[in-house]
């Protein structure tokens, strides 16, 4: 097949609300020897997204100043030493930036096979939320069966994958969300407790369900005011993991619970991460998390669609924390 010499992607005009998203006429990218092109079907929408746009989250000088960190798609074309992929074949990736366009460049080595009777939108929605709870959850906390687990931001893309995978751990789940509605959605994805954080005080109500033990691992996407407290619902020898700043990424803290109950605090970003260590992160996923979808046991979660040349109403849904699970751009239907 024959590389087209341009096509279509989401252009950030300049730092600003949704508005500055324009649908531009742009080359297609070109792929280096370990890289594939991904003929894109669907993109996920993702909060990096929305601070990129900003002007408030940092771009790689190596990355794409497209957005889009996630897709599902078709290989249209393979480097010279990409050897598990071959044209034809369907999957899903982890990008770095690009992924808002009718092609994108991807290391090979960070695309998984496209999981069976899966929809584009849902195939569009798992990279981000899988690779996120892989990495933190799984290989930093190291959340094992019959450990106890608070998510906050339950009812989001990252909750939602959480959720799953921690039942399917056999782990207790415990998660904060910001209303009744969402709270029943969370239980529905098979958490064991919900809590809605503008009626409850959370930190009460998990030291409760507990008896006053607390929780072995947090999964923390609010930072702010919620360090301290999370500190203090931990139990001896619990893992925090942080993952994104949606109060601010500073807080004043108690640290003597660090010291006396022998907390361990991690946290990471996927961007920054380097080549073989998303390659690693991408493994473990398939070793760890497509069995899981396999056995229908994680589901991808798709709250709204929206056409690529609508990516502004994506992101100020986004914004809004209406949704519950992913959004995604249909970018092709072919």
């Amino acid at each position: 097949m024959t590389v087209p010499m341009t096509m279509k992607a989401v252009e950030i005009t300049s730092a600003g609300d949704p508005s500055v998203l324009r649908l531009c006429t742009t080359e297609v990218p070109r792929i280096g020897p370990t890289d594939v092109l991904i003929r894109v079907l669907a993109a996920g929408v993702n909060r990096p997204d929305c601070m990129q746009r900003k002007g408030l989250y940092r771009v790689p000088t190596d990355a794409s100043a497209f957005p889009g960190l996630e897709v599902a798609g078709e290989v249209f074309a393979c480097g010279d030493k990409v050897e598990r992929w071959q044209i034809g074949d369907r999957v899903v990736a982890l990008t770095h930036g690009g992924g808002y366009a009718e092609y994108c460049s991807v290391n090979g080595g960070h695309c998984l096979p496209w999981p069976e009777n899966m929809s584009n939108v849902e195939a569009a929605g798992l990279p981000e939320t899988c690779f996120t709870v892989q990495y933190n959850l799984l290989t930093r906390a190291a959340l094992t069966e019959n450990e106890t687990v608070l998510i906050h931001g339950g009812s989001s893309g990252i909750g939602s994958t959480a959720i799953q995978v921690s039942k399917s751990l056999g782990a207790q789940t415990l998660v904060t969300a910001g209303s009744d509605e969402k709270c029943a959605y969370c239980i529905g994805l098979g958490a064991n407790y919900a809590i809605n954080y503008r009626t409850e005080d959370w930190l009460a109500r998990c030291l409760d369900i507990t008896d006053g033990r607390g929780v072995d691992v947090v999964l923390d996407m609010v930072a702010g005011e919620y360090v301290e407290r999370n500190l203090q619902v931990l139990a001896l020898d619990g893992r925090y993991a942080m993952i994104a700043f949606l109060l601010g990424s500073k807080a004043t803290a108690d640290y003597m619970n660090v010291l006396s109950k022998r907390l361990t605090i991690t946290g990471s970003m996927l961007r920054p991460q380097t080549a073989e260590e998303k390659l690693v992160i991408a493994q473990n996923c398939e070793s760890n998390l497509w069995p899981m979808i396999d056995n229908k046991e994680l589901r991808s979660i798709v709250d709204t669609t929206f056409p690529l040349s609508d990516a502004a109403g994506a992101h100020e849904l986004m914004e809004s924390s209406r949704h519950m699970g992913k959004i995604v751009l249909e970018v092709s239907t072919y």
